[in-house]
């Protein structure tokens, strides 16, 4: 069964676009920090943290200070990602570096019915820098660059991708645009042929509610996104609100997949500390993901 879901899931990605088979590498579409995947993994327009690096650079724009992310992501069928994230400002610019180290253990060798004949590990990583910068007032640009790694069984694979953003903040208080592409690059050869990236483009609004008499902030967040190997659109859709900056609930809802569309997930935020989980469920008995994130802001 894992070796099936390795195959399905990771190098044809058929859980995530309905038109299945055109790219790989799909733990690059895993969602990063448990805050944006509760949203329905709508990160390109919701993400206004470290985890911007993840999803859409330009919104490192303004943000000040230094902020660390890990988390570690418990996925369907024995998939388990672990995650690192770090922001800060260098030379008066915020730069930001992550990891993604994602792993498929005990997958089992059989050509015969039986006792399998050995056992293996397929390990996948990017390590990837990060920086967004003000082109203009109140619009800004930004760009990642990733090295990407695939090993399966005896074969192994490395690559670049490239991830490019713009970010607009309206005149209309409280709204925001997001654009991005991700993943545009090239693998090594795997053995015989080259993996395809799974490159994809988002595009959205988000609107931060003003309830300033009160004591709940609530964020709405919208994007469509495209991923170019396939003929399939879907929408990510999620909300957060927050009571007195210490606790918050989200949801979200994903459009256009067979196995997956919910999500939702809490926030503990006590000062420059904030703890995040996430819930997906998956049908067709393929389980659910679990995801958990800490975050500390100095």
């Amino acid at each position: 069964m894992k070796k099936i879901i390795l195959i399905i899931v990771i190098s044809t990605g058929v859980l995530f676009p309905q038109s299945a088979g055109n790219s790989g590498l799909s733990f690059l579409k895993f969602g990063f920090g448990a805050r944006n995947v509760a949203m329905g993994d709508a990160g390109n327009v919701a993400a206004n943290d470290v985890t911007a690096l993840f999803y859409n650079p330009s919104r490192l724009s303004g943000l000040e200070g230094t902020e660390i992310l890990v988390m570690h992501n418990e996925w369907i069928q024995e998939i388990r990602s672990e995650v690192i994230g770090i922001r800060t400002l260098i030379f008066g610019l915020p730069f930001a570096f992550g990891a993604n180290v994602t792993t498929i253990s005990d997958i089992e060798v059989r050509s015969k019915p039986g006792e399998p004949e050995a056992m293996f590990d397929a390990n996948y990583f990017f390590g990837s820098i990060s920086t967004g910068f003000e082109v203009y007032e109140n619009f800004s640009a930004g760009l990642s660059v990733k090295y990407l790694y695939e090993g399966i069984f005896v074969d192994e694979a490395s690559g670049l991708g490239i991830d490019f953003g713009f970010h607009y903040k309206s005149t209309i208080e409280g709204l925001t645009a997001s654009a991005v592409v991700r993943n545009i690059g090239s693998m090594g050869k795997l053995r015989n042929e080259k993996t395809k990236l799974p490159t994809e483009f988002r595009v959205g609004p988000a609107y931060q509610f003003d309830f300033s008499e009160t004591k709940f902030d609530l964020l709405a967040a919208a994007e469509l996104l495209k991923y170019t190997a396939t003929d399939d659109i879907h929408f990510n859709l999620g909300a957060e609100i927050i009571y007195d900056s210490v606790i918050a609930l989200r949801g979200g809802y994903q459009s256009g997949y067979e196995s997956k569309n919910f999500t939702a997930g809490i926030g503990l935020m006590w000062g420059g500390l904030r703890f995040d989980y996430a819930f997906q469920p998956f049908k067709y008995g393929l389980g659910n993901a679990n995801l958990f994130s800490l975050q500390f802001r100095f």
